[in-house]
């Protein structure tokens, strides 16, 4: 509790590991507006908003965004209506919904997800650039 680090953990010789534990958003939160992180991100709350990071995203498996997404990897296992642009790799993991475009240099969609829109195979991006996406393309009545 007191002068500790809930983000560490120790390593089998006692040393502290700061990278071990992603930051997390619980279920019982939920937040509306953009979020950006420089790290990884699991979301096992809800989300409206955009979702920005230069790391590895997941939506986990009790996660609902209701936005677009960028980020280096991403994974789904819970709902996302928006658009997903991935510097390196999606994954639509088993009972995933996703309502919306995808453009990805891999895309990997277990077939048991749900995936209504389009995907777009890109090549890898060296660098992580910021796109605009379009809110709203794949999603019903378009």
């Amino acid at each position: 509790m007191f002068g500790s680090d809930p983000r560490t953990t120790s390593a089998s010789n006692g040393t502290p590991n700061y990278n071990s534990a992603p930051n997390r958003l619980s279920g019982d939160v939920s937040i509306k507006g953009d979020v950006m992180c420089g790290s990884e991100l699991v979301i096992e709350g809800e989300v409206a908003g955009t979702i920005t990071s230069t790391g590895t995203l997941t939506i986990g498996a009790h996660g609902k965004v209701t936005g677009d997404i960028e980020a280096g990897f991403v994974t789904i296992q819970a709902s996302v209506e928006g658009n997903v642009l991935a510097r390196q790799r999606c994954a639509l993991k088993a009972g995933s919904n996703l309502q919306g475009d995808v453009e990805a240099p891999r895309l990997a969609v277990d077939e048991t997800a749900s995936f209504v829109g389009k995907a777009v195979i890109t090549a890898n991006r060296d660098h992580f650039e910021v796109l605009e996406l379009k809110s709203g393309v794949g999603g019903p009545g378009h």
